[in-house]
């Protein structure tokens, strides 16, 4: 038969990670899964009544969860720390800082009816949220959210900032909650091939207002409101018009779709 070949040792050693290689693929992990506790965090200031504490660690969320993936790539901790699942710490550290505290924020600070009619309206983006975090499609392969994306958080920034009706916050729960089991594609800001410069520039912006408006409650300047308006404005549209794209052009790759110089 001949000898043996060894072809996994060598694969074995194709990536000989350092100690302090796989510490910092681990410090990634940490890094990550802190986004737990600043949803606890969010969650006992919703409880106090603070909103605008809440909304600044969630801001705090935001930029960690802008970050950490980037992080994981370039510590390629899939390869570093094989036994352990990263995307399904993201998937449990997004859902509570984006889906389930943001929820206990609208409910606790009175932003929903009370009653029954309530507590249906927070119903609503927890199990649509749920169904959307489980389907294996949600992150499609050309790295675009598939449905609304759960930005619940996004949701109650403008709502605490904005001081929204409850009949306002109503609809827009409802409406929201009815586009997770839509198919279109909504843009990965850090991921997305397409338009991904201008994508990072205009989210960046976007975080500036945020940060802005909230130092600004109760009174959000008109102005830095329009900005931030302007990029859901961008996110929606672009996302509408690339959807669109994919769906003329079937047989063309992520890469073929590709804006010249945005790969």
């Amino acid at each position: 038969m001949g000898v043996p070949l060894t072809t996994p040792d060598v694969a074995s050693d194709a990536f000989d990670f350092s100690r302090p290689f796989r510490l910092a693929g681990l410090g990634v992990h940490l890094y990550t899964a802190s986004g737990t506790v600043l949803a606890f965090l969010v969650v006992t200031a919703a409880i106090d009544g603070d909103a605008k504490r809440a909304l600044w660690v969630s801001f705090a969320a935001l930029i960690i969860d802008g970050t950490d993936g980037m992080l994981a790539r370039r510590f390629r901790v899939k390869e570093t720390i094989p036994s352990f699942d990263g995307a399904m710490l993201d998937n449990i550290v997004d859902y509570i800082t984006y889906v389930f505290a943001p929820v206990v924020l609208l409910w606790t600070g009175g932003y929903l009816p009370s009653g029954t009619a309530g507590a249906a309206l927070a119903f609503a983006p927890l199990l649509a949220s749920s169904y959307q975090f489980c389907r294996v499609d949600a992150k499609t392969e050309d790295h675009f959210f598939l449905g609304f994306p759960s930005y619940w958080n996004v949701v109650a920034f403008y709502v605490v900032v904005m001081d929204l009706s409850v009949a306002t916050t109503a609809t827009i729960l409802v409406v929201c909650s009815a586009l997770v089991f839509v198919p279109l594609k909504y843009i990965y800001p850090s991921r997305t091939a397409a338009l991904r410069r201008t994508n990072i520039a205009a989210t960046a912006v976007w975080l500036v207002t945020y940060a802005v408006l909230l130092a600004q409650v109760p009174d959000p300047n008109g102005i830095v409101l329009g900005i931030s308006f302007a990029y859901l404005a961008y996110y929606v549209g672009a996302s509408l018009w690339l959807t669109m794209q994919r769906r003329r052009a079937p047989e063309a790759t992520p890469r073929e779709l590709e804006p010249a110089g945005q790969q």
